[in-house]
């Protein structure tokens, strides 16, 4: 049986408690489109503060602690959201960290935590939910990865090569497994209003908002609404691209 087209969707989104993953999880949730299972890895106060936010008959969510970079603990974390949800239509693999350094002094230490948290949590996902996506025929799979994967950036060879990384296996996964009737693609972001990017001054707002050409800094909102995109059916003969939303920042 085919997926009903007219039925909220059941997504799974890595990294839902804070920034541009919450806000995903928030689009999917307050438009109706989807009921949502989020994975954390640490933030327990606002993962309840979430699951409080939206509980109600109109809405079903869950959230799950787990590490993304951990292949068991993601087969089990899985198993439960297919338990809650009833199956997944849509993964968004979103999770991700930063240890910036330079190369001369970036720890070996500091360059697996990225790969294992941005790159290899990918590839556990994936993995771990294609078979429930291949046996209900369809799927729609969106990997958030970045303009610094695009075009890499000094002090982040271990964040580029992971954003890199999920970029080449996009395209790699979305060749294998377009006869299923599942599409992969991936959204990189730009400049976004961020944790990360409220700790910058006032100067170095305004230089960032300079270098890109729709003269600002990016919402969290507007990743989230790409992402929607692909993971509805408005997006149906898309699989394989990488959506860059970045203020024009990348060309």
């Amino acid at each position: 049986m085919g997926l009903n087209l007219a039925e909220k969707k059941k997504a799974l989104i890595t990294g839902g408690t804070r920034g541009i993953g919450r806000s995903i999880v928030e689009e999917f949730l307050q438009s109706g489109f989807a009921d949502v299972v989020f994975f954390f890895r640490s933030s327990v106060d606002a993962a309840k503060e979430l699951e409080e936010k939206f509980s109600g008959e109109d809405f079903k969510i869950k959230g799950i602690q787990v590490d993304v970079a951990d292949f068991k603990a993601v087969e089990k974390a899985v198993a439960e959201t297919i338990e809650f949800l009833g199956g997944v239509d849509v993964l968004v693999n979103n999770a991700g960290i930063t240890r910036d350094n330079l190369l001369l002094r970036m720890s070996e230490e500091d360059f697996d935590a990225v790969i294992n948290a941005n790159l290899k949590s990918v590839f556990n996902l994936t993995k771990t939910i294609l078979r429930p996506m291949i046996k209900q025929r369809g799927g729609s799979i969106i990997n958030i990865t970045s303009v610094v994967g695009i075009t890499g950036n000094a002090g982040q060879a271990n964040y580029a090569a992971s954003k890199a990384g999920i970029i080449g296996f996009t395209k790699s996964i979305a060749k294998e497994i377009a006869s299923r009737n599942i599409r992969v693609n991936a959204v990189a972001p730009g400049f976004i209003e961020t944790d990360m990017t409220q700790a910058l001054n006032e100067e170095q707002r305004k230089a960032l908002a300079d270098a890109i050409p729709l003269k600002r800094i990016g919402k969290a909102e507007e990743i989230a609404k790409a992402v929607k995109f692909l993971a509805s059916e408005d997006s149906s003969y898309i699989t394989g691209q990488v959506i860059t939303v970045d203020g024009g920042m990348v060309m």
